[in-house]
C-alpha cells in the first residue's frame, strides 16, 4: 500500500515523489527498549521501501527493501509540464470568473449555528 500511495500522490499532483522509508533493525535500538522479538524473527523492525516516482506514476528507483541504501534517479522536469497538459488541478481548470478564494485575516469562529435555539431545544 505504501508504493500505491506514493504513485497516487505523484499522479494526482503531477509531481515527482521522493519518498524515504527508514530501514531499522533490532540492533539499531537500545537493548533496554522493550520489544517482542518473536514478532521480528529476522531482527528487521522496519524494512524500508524508499522509492522515487515520476509525475505519471512510473517508478524510477526502488522500492528498496531489506537494507540501508541511497536511491538515485535522473528527473526530467519536462515530465511535469507534460503531466499538466492532461491534469492541472490548479491551472487551466481554475475559473476565476466563477470561483474566488477569499482569505479573512481576522480570527473566526470554527462553528456558527444558523439557528442556535433550535439546535439546543431538540
Amino acid at each position: 500500500s505504501w508504493q500505491a500511495s506514493m504513485r497516487h500522490i505523484a499522479i494526482e499532483g503531477r509531481c515527482f515523489v521522493l519518498a524515504s522509508c527508514q530501514y531499522l533493525t533490532r540492533q539499531d535500538c537500545p537493548e533496554e527498549y522493550p520489544l517482542d522479538v518473536d514478532a521480528f524473527p529476522d531482527g528487521v523492525l522496519i524494512r524500508g521501501g524508499s522509492v522515487i516516482v515520476d509525475p505519471f506514476g512510473e517508478v524510477l528507483a526502488g522500492p528498496d527493501y531489506g537494507r540501508e541504501s541511497i536511491l538515485v534517479a535522473e528527473l526530467d522536469a519536462e515530465r511535469i509540464v507534460q503531466g499538466k497538459f492532461d491534469l492541472d488541478v490548479a491551472g487551466h481548470y481554475a475559473r476565476p470568473e466563477i470561483f474566488q478564494l477569499q482569505v479573512r485575516g481576522e480570527p473566526q469562529k470554527g462553528v456558527i449555528f444558523s439557528n442556535p435555539q433550535k439546535v439546543f431545544d431538540s
